[in-house]
């Protein structure tokens, strides 16, 4: 198993491999002065290459996370068996047109032996939160978001587990822009389920998405912090990277580096290795 947190500015994109598997995560795929959608897509392909990608997980409907080019290029390029997305209502233009593509691509495939199927979750709507039949080399573990604290898009935001099957296997926590009153119910109800060696930093790493009793339990080694240059939200919060460190062996951002940086990131041994790596260069890199 393996992790590759690539750069898309100001926003999210990371895809996630296991055996012949892989897990692509939020769909942030602008046009900024650093990177292009067709640098962006060139990695991702490279990075998929060879491999059956089983689902998107969409952890929000903002655009920096769910933006309609890069849903559109995933749905089209890799056709995956199914989309996920918190099962909450957003009335935009950019949810709006979200659901468009989707619906298209839904339609598209319907008459097909490869049909592509809506998982919409919900903490308190699923039997189970232990997601199945979604892929051979991963298991999904919901813990958000629930009813009672969808106050906001941000805490609507998907937070799950993913955890892959192979030799090489390890648990990446996935947060979506998760705020800190949400992490404290997650923290109550679920604590001792959080542990994982690699997470992201919850809301591209500021200061409203830090909760300290979450990172204790989570227990990180690594966190990968996905945060665009000179954003106008001055993510990641400088008090937030340094609590990450007091926790964390290893933290890294993607806009801690002159144009930004990809991270690669995989389990040696019992120790766990990220790796900065350009947009063409991590390409070739990951794929070999």
């Amino acid at each position: 198993m393996d992790v590759f947190t690539l750069y898309v500015g100001q926003g999210e994109l990371v895809a996630v491999r296991a055996g012949d598997e892989a897990i692509v995560i939020d769909a942030h795929m602008p046009d900024c002065d650093e990177v292009t959608p067709e640098q962006i897509q060139k990695s991702l392909d490279a990075y998929l290459s060879n491999k059956k990608v089983r689902g998107l997980i969409l952890t929000g409907l903002d655009k920096d996370h769910a933006h309609p080019a890069g849903v559109e290029y995933i749905l089209a390029k890799y056709e995956p068996d199914w989309v996920m997305y918190p099962k909450c209502y957003k009335d935009t233009d950019m949810a709006s047109g979200v659901f468009d593509i989707i619906a298209k691509h839904e339609k598209r495939r319907a008459k097909t032996s490869h049909p592509l199927a809506r998982k919409s979750v919900r903490v308190d709507r699923v039997d189970s939160r232990n997601l199945t039949d979604l892929a051979t080399y991963f298991t999904f573990e919901l813990f958000s978001p629930h009813m009672d604290d969808m106050d906001s898009s941000n805490n609507s935001s998907i937070v799950l587990k993913l955890t892959g099957l192979d030799q090489t296997g390890f648990s990446y926590l996935i947060t979506g822009d998760t705020e800190t009153e949400r992490w404290n119910s997650i923290n109550r109800f679920f604590g001792k389920s959080l542990p994982s060696p690699v997470m992201s930093a919850p809301h591209h790493g500021s200061s409203n998405g830090l909760n300290p009793r979450t990172l204790l339990l989570v227990e990180p080694h690594t966190v990968l912090i996905s945060a665009g240059l000179d954003n106008s939200y001055e993510h990641p919060d400088g008090a937030a990277i340094q609590a990450y460190r007091l926790v964390a062996k290893r933290v890294f951002c993607t806009n801690a580096f002159p144009g930004g940086t990809c991270f690669f990131t995989r389990r040696v041994g019992d120790d766990y290795q990220t790796i900065p790596v350009e947009h063409l260069a991590s390409a070739a890199a990951t794929a070999s």
